[in-house]
């Protein structure tokens, strides 16, 4: 409201009483400004979490569109964590500005911010009991009787900790022979190591697990107080490599006794003479659990210079039985009838060839060049309908995972067979249509061509659509490879290959245990809706632990 300067009484009280409603007033206006923010950052938390929602829905009802839709749920779960920590920012911000003015009370939001849950029974409890009174607030008596107690609980955390353990030997004199008698020295990891197993594996996981070079985790040594030089760390990893090859041999012997495996590879940059060269790491996964099998989920992971053949040749010189790949020309040799020890049967990946027609089809994509202004891509109707014909069988394939053999090999001759088979008859007179130059004449001749191999999952109840598994197990090393930029040399490319073997593993048994688990306490109904499908995420923690479960 704006002031007559004429019209001021000259009473020094009257404008003392001018001044104080006018700054009330500013109070409020300030706190009225403040709570229309928070209601705003309030709002945009509030539509970015039920759009990160909708996407999570439609992923689990419809499937992965794409490799890029987890990146998108990533971003959007990134986008919301800055949404929500600026609302809640802005919140206080208005609460403090309403209690300032006391004139002004806060709406209630339309976000939800987390409740508290327990935290896990696990965890060290420290008990810090605060003295109780001595004579009662209200009448100063002092005959007091404890009643109860009220807990509340703080979580806390210390940084981790070092300790040197002494093992100690008593030496004892014999008086009759002179003799000195002692018991013998405790066994170590490493022969004549000063570091204890834990921290050998805090160390090894944290380079090829977390990517945290060797120089890095000396910084952070050096600032906890132990002085660990780089050539020390780099001794103890070699050390321990070599302490851990008789395990790496163990999971190779579990890997290739299964029945059926998957393979896959991708690229790892090492260090050449003023460059860098890029080298394959092979990896081959043993998962049984898609048909209910007790095996127990392994991979193995090997490193070559190049992409030559005959590297996975020599990895299943040994291996008879079957093999779920992508149709890489290296492996034609080992699905030779008279191969010796014995064939090996090629089962093709649904989602590669999927993956063909969709990049096709790919309305999702479309869409977001169309709100950016671009000319949308070509949506091939004929790539579209492929790929709704394909994820009915994705969808059958829900609902048997996890099922015994011969259950789920009797579920795909009822309801996958007729599929496929009309599928093939769609597939071949559309592609009578096409140039052979046509993206989706390719993208049906990939299937077409290599039709044994995508219907072999007709015929036996342990081979899988896909070849996912194969690819989760490479995305450890995906992940980390623009942390450590390059593998130092091909033995470092051979050693990652074997501490990924272990952490792969590891974390697959861990994943494992976890989502039996969780199967364990959800209801049967649920259980029945949803089969195998429980999402984990990043939740399955990973420490020196891991390395004793294989």
């Amino acid at each position: 409201m704006d002031i007559d300067s004429l019209a001021l009484p000259d009473d020094i009280a009257a404008l003392k009483e001018i001044v104080r409603g006018a700054m009330s007033r500013a109070d409020a206006a300030e706190a009225d400004s403040a709570a229309a923010r928070a209601a705003q950052s309030d709002t945009a938390a509030y539509v970015e979490h039920l759009k990160l929602q909708i996407e999570k829905l439609k992923r689990a009802l419809y499937g992965p569109r794409a490799e890029r839709t987890a990146r998108l749920l990533d971003q959007m779960e990134l986008k919301l964590e800055e949404l929500e920590t600026s609302a809640t920012e802005d919140e206080l911000h208005a609460e403090q500005e309403a209690a300032k003015a006391k004139t002004t009370t806060v709406a209630g939001f339309t976000r939800k911010r987390p409740s508290r849950q327990p935290f896990p029974e696990h965890l060290l409890r420290e008990r810090v009991v605060l003295p109780g009174p001595t004579q009662c607030f209200c009448c100063g008596g002092s005959r007091l009787a404890k009643l109860g107690e009220s807990v509340t609980e703080t979580l806390e955390s210390t940084p981790r900790t070092f300790k040197v353990i002494q093992h100690v030997r008593e030496k004892f004199t014999c008086r009759d022979c002179e003799k000195i008698s002692q018991e013998p020295a405790p066994f170590h990891t490493i022969p004549r190591a000063f570091a204890g197993p834990s921290l050998l594996a805090m160390i090894a996981y944290d380079k090829f697990g977390l990517h945290q070079p060797l120089n890095r985790q000396s910084e952070r040594f050096g600032l906890e107080g132990v002085a660990l030089s780089v050539s020390t760390l780099a001794d103890l990893i070699g050390a321990t490599c070599v302490a851990l090859k008789p395990v790496y041999a163990f999971i190779k012997t579990m890997v290739f006794t299964g029945g059926r495996i998957h393979g896959d590879d991708t690229t790892v940059p090492v260090l050449a003479q003023g460059q860098t060269d890029i080298a394959r790491v092979w990896v081959y996964v043993r998962d049984d659990r898609p048909f209910g099998g007790s095996g127990p989920p392994c991979a193995v992971f090997y490193y070559s210079r190049d992409r030559a053949g005959i590297h996975p040749q020599s990895h299943l010189a040994e291996y008879s039985g079957i093999f779920q790949a992508d149709a890489y020309g290296g492996y034609n040799k080992l699905y030779v009838p008279t191969r010796s020890p014995g064939p090996i049967i090629e089962a093709a990946c649904w989602a590669h060839g999927r993956r063909k027609f969709f990049e096709l089809a790919d309305i999702a994509r479309n869409a977001k060049r169309r709100a950016q202004g671009k000319t949308p891509a070509f949506v091939a109707p004929m790539a579209l309908a492929a790929v709704q014909r394909i994820d009915a069988l994705f969808e059958i394939e829900r609902g048997i995972n996890g099922q015994l053999p011969a259950e789920r090999l009797a579920a795909r001759q009822q309801l996958s067979a007729p599929l496929v088979t009309e599928l093939e008859s769609w597939m071949r007179a559309e592609r009578a249509k096409l140039s052979r130059h046509n993206d989706v004449a390719k993208a049906m001749d990939y299937m077409l061509n290599r039709w044994s191999a995508f219907t072999r999952f007709l015929t036996d109840g342990r081979i899988c659509l896909t070849n996912n598994a194969a690819e989760r197990a490479l995305r450890t090393l995906a992940l980390g490879r623009k942390s450590w930029l390059f593998a130092g040399s091909d033995r470092g490319g051979e050693r990652a290959a074997m501490m990924y073997t272990l952490i792969t593993t590891a974390l697959c048994r861990a994943r494992h245990n976890a989502v039996y688990a969780v199967r364990r306490t959800m209801p049967n109904g649920f259980r029945k809706m949803h089969g195998c499908r429980v999402s984990l995420g990043s939740s399955v923690a990973v420490d020196s632990v891991s390395f004793g479960i294989v």
